[in-house]
């Protein structure tokens, strides 16, 4: 049964709390010795297996740190030690780009992902995402659970979907935004909310939800995933190596089994 919540603001700070699984992730032993790497939050495990092969392959060690892209590109304007930033689109990336923060000649498009609507796992929803379809009414009073829909890549590219599909205004004062789209999957895994829009990607990787439906590509802005050494990086060398690895077979074939696009050229 659905977890029962009296307000918006309940499920809200729920939503706080489900974003502490994000922190830091740290995979050397010396984070001072390894490259750092900000990336988006729906790259979690996939960048941290393909972190593992790296070190496996090189002996070199990775800091991976894990949040909403707005989040990490506003810690590195602010002077955050990062070396490489992979951002889940390309306004973030360009945000750092316009500030002079980013190596421009290192930038690549990396990855590709999808949007879908996911319910908890034993949930009986159903339904077919089309123009207007009854979203509302699939909520049943419930709340729809989104990474912040004003900053943060997953939850923008769900409002641009809502909105061209005709049905944000119907939902909208039922959203929940979380910190982050993990966050956001969290909320409907743990059964705090009966719906949730977040990559496709994400709900592979968690078991406690089921895809819905897909959100027609057609419906938002392109998802994609540049990545860039940042001028100010520490260990330039390392993240540049690291970079040409992420376009590299071995990842690519990480990065395909997680269901990711594959968008940089095999080096």
């Amino acid at each position: 049964m659905l977890a029962s919540f009296r307000s918006l603001r309940d499920l809200a700070k729920a939503a706080l709390v489900a974003a502490a699984v994000l922190a830091p992730t740290v995979t050397a032993a010396h984070a001072e010795d390894g490259v750092t790497v900000f990336a988006a939050a729906s790259l979690k495990e996939v960048l941290g297996e393909v972190s593992e092969a790296w070190r496996a392959e090189t002996g070199r060690e990775t800091t991976l740190s894990f949040a909403g892209s707005s989040a990490l590109a506003k810690q590195i304007e602010q002077g955050a030690p990062a070396d490489l930033f992979i951002s889940a689109d390309l306004k973030w990336m360009d945000y750092l780009d316009k500030a002079g923060l980013v190596a421009g000649e290192s930038r690549v498009d990396l990855l590709g992902n999808r949007l879908v609507l996911v319910a908890p796992k034993d949930a009986a929803t159903t339904a077919t995402i089309a123009e207007g379809f009854l979203l509302a009414d699939l909520l049943a009073g419930g709340h729809l659970a989104m990474a912040n829909t004003d900053a943060v890549p997953a939850g923008t590219y769900g409002k641009a979907a809502l909105q061209k599909l005709g049905v944000w205004d119907s939902v909208k004062n039922h959203v929940v935004q979380a910190e982050n789209v993990r966050a956001a999957l969290l909320l409907v895994s743990r059964t705090e909310a009966p719906l949730g829009i977040v990559y496709e990607t994400d709900a592979k990787a968690d078991t406690g939800v089921r895809v819905v439906d897909r959100f027609p590509e057609s419906s938002h802005p392109a998802i994609v995933y540049p990545a860039a050494v940042l001028k100010e990086a520490r260990n330039a060398e390392d993240a540049a190596a690291f970079l040409a690895y992420l376009q590299g077979a071995k990842a690519h074939a990480i990065f395909t089994a997680a269901g990711f696009t594959v968008l940089a050229k095999t080096n």
